[in-house]
């Protein structure tokens, strides 16, 4: 880390970069040389910060100063006023919905203030391509205690006693299946590292990639210890994601030049190194035995798991497959140990690994919630924390309807069950699901009908074709949805659709098609209401569904009111509006295309939705 007075921490994880993170650096670096600061002030690129909805963002150290939504053009006044007279500039800064005065310091900002972390432990701390900052935070300090003072068999009891369980979706304990793999015959064996993250608005592992590299690589190390005979594993990433690509090409370079990758690793006899496999970005290939077969040069499609992939895996070799952020974790157990790992959490895996949910969760917060971005919090918050607390809750004070959980496949949890912990069991009672991590916020604007068909329409999309239940099944179901928020939906076609989604659940070949109907199960079991308002009154109560809502205008209040102020007449894109300025305006049917528009730009309330 830099000694400099200042310390000038530009996130540059993938959502800031896009809102030019790297034009802000440069902007900060020209202001800085402009006023003779290059010895006092320093501009470190970071993974990203988390907070991603106040992107382009900038943490100024040692002061933990918080800045948002930069532009280029706010920089030399920032410097000037900073760096230079020591005023932090408070337009700059994060101020929370509907309050006027700023927060400076970002330990302070409820966002941040109410998070745990563990696999985010670097996050805008570090540049991430600088191994030095890596190892100045104390890395790779895990894989030297681990070949310097233990056996492989003690990391796999050490990991087992955690409670550390699968981050990627199905929760399996991960000492277990590292014992699993170690039992396995084989001379060759394989770890890999699950960096395929394809559900739509989830960014959790790219942004452990992008902006903590080596903690991944660390913890391979220490897996590909334990379990044994593994003296190569492969990184499999989407080619979508290629400034995470870049990232790990200078990681594994540099721990190769540290000696920390390669043979002989810290003359132990260990050797060990790692591979890139670029994805296609298919989805089902997030899928374990879908990856394996793109990894070995073919289709990536899921096979039946007769045989478990820690017996025969890649290559039929006795394979670990993890994602990012389990591997992230792993580092942190074996510095801090077991018992203080599982001390966070729910449940006691003391006697079972499967009895608790312990450590914490990274998720994406997205959707219609204040704060969004990337949060680590600990196994048992409750659903309110996370939403209220951590995400500051539904902008607009609009009325919170649900939550989806677990990507695409997870199912919509509803506001009678906000007070439900956050653990593997607790999400699976009530029809959702960990997943990787995804967990997207609905508001009352939003119609669960069309929000099931969204995810439903993903999933079919993306369906491999292999089995029959999930091609066709899902297409089957897709179609019905479709009638029904066409306003051309029976009460058969809901029995229907429950019964399909049941075939689909227990026959499908994989879990990706397996859980593909949960959106669909779970929306119609919490809000069967809004299903039989399309079906029976072909309407939908959430004014989503074009075919089955109608705009007019007040004309009292049109001419009354708005003075018929013409506004909406001029912004109609069909030309649907009748009338002149000073006159009542309605609507013309036949042309509206119900786009909206003139019920967001009147001022009157005189539009009206049915």
């Amino acid at each position: 880390m830099t000694t400099h007075r200042i310390q000038v921490m530009v996130c540059t994880g993938t959502g800031c970069v896009s809102n030019h993170a790297f034009e802000i650096r440069d902007a900060f670096e020209r202001e800085i040389k402009k006023n003779n600061l290059q010895t006092e002030a320093a501009v470190i690129t970071t993974g990203c910060n988390g907070f991603c909805g106040a992107g382009p963002l900038v943490v100024v150290q040692p002061d933990g100063i918080f800045y948002q939504l930069l532009k280029v053009s706010d920089i030399p006044h920032l410097v000037a006023e900073h760096f230079l007279k020591g005023r932090p500039v408070k337009k700059l800064m994060y101020i929370p919905p509907e309050e006027k005065t700023p927060i400076p310091k970002m330990s302070e900002i409820p966002f941040f203030a109410d998070q745990t972390l563990i696999a985010l432990r670097n996050r805008g701390m570090i540049d991430p391509e600088k191994i030095e900052d890596y190892i100045g935070r104390g890395g790779y300090k895990a894989i030297a205690k681990v070949l310097t003072s233990m056996k492989p068999e003690e990391v796999v009891t050490e990991i087992k006693a955690s409670g550390l369980r699968g981050r990627g979706g199905g929760g399996f304990p991960t000492g277990v299946k590292w014992e699993s793999c170690k039992k396995a015959h084989g001379t060759a064996k394989y770890v890999i590292c699950n960096a395929d993250e394809g559900d739509p608005g989830a960014f959790m592992d790219r942004s452990i990639v992008e902006g903590d590299p080596h903690s991944v690589i660390e913890g391979m190390l220490i897996g590909a210890y334990a379990i044994e005979n593994v003296t190569q594993g492969f990184i499999y990433v989407r080619m979508q994601y290629p400034l995470a690509i870049h990232r790990f090409e200078v990681a594994i370079k540099q721990a190769r030049e540290y000696g920390l990758l390669g043979k002989n690793i810290f003359d132990k006899g260990f050797d060990f190194d790692i591979e890139i496999r670029r994805g296609a970005g298919a989805f089902v290939c997030g899928e374990s035995t879908a990856l394996m077969t793109s990894i070995e040069g073919k289709v990536g499609e899921p096979r039946a798991k007769y045989i478990h992939t820690v017996e025969k895996g890649l290559w039929d070799c006795p394979t670990c497959l993890n994602n990012v952020e389990t591997w992230a974790n792993v580092p942190q157990i074996i510095l801090k140990g077991a018992k203080w790992f599982s001390s966070i959490g729910t449940g006691d895996v003391s006697v079972d690994p499967w009895g608790g949910s312990k450590g914490t969760k990274v998720f994406s917060l997205a959707g219609k919630v204040n704060n969004t971005g990337l949060v680590e919090v600990p196994m048992g918050i409750t659903m309110r924390d996370i939403i209220y607390k951590v995400g500051g809750g539904i902008p607009e004070g609009k009325k919170f309807k649900a939550v989806q959980t677990g990507g695409p496949s997870g199912g919509f949890i509803p506001e009678t069950l906000l007070d439900l912990p956050v653990d593997y069991e607790e999400l699976a009672k009530v029809g959702s699901m960990m997943g990787s991590g995804g967990m997207l916020v609905t508001d009352e604007e939003n119609c669960m009908v069309d929000m099931a068909k969204y995810f439903l329409s993903f999933t079919q999309d993306e369906s491999c074709g292999k089995c029959i239940p999930c091609r066709e099944g899902t297409k089957r179901m897709l179609d019905i949805l479709d009638k029904i928020t066409m306003g051309k939906g029976s009460e058969e076609d809901l029995v229907m659709l429950e019964e399909l989604s049941s075939m689909v659940v227990e026959s499908s070949l994989c879990a990706l098609g397996g859980s593909a109907p949960n959106p669909v199960l779970t929306s119609m079991k919490y809000f069967r209401e809004e299903y039989e308002a399309h079906v029976r009154d072909k309407k939908c109560p959430a004014h989503v569904c074009k075919p089955l809502i109608k705009y007019s205008i007040d004309e009292n209040v049109c001419i009354q009111v708005g003075h018929g102020c013409d506004v909406c007449r001029k912004q109609c894109i069909d030309n649907a509006i009748i009338g002149e300025k000073n006159q009542a305006h309605r609507i013309d049917p036949s042309k509206c295309g119900k786009c909206g528009i003139c019920y967001d730009v009147c001022k009157f309330d005189a539009i009206h939705i049915e």
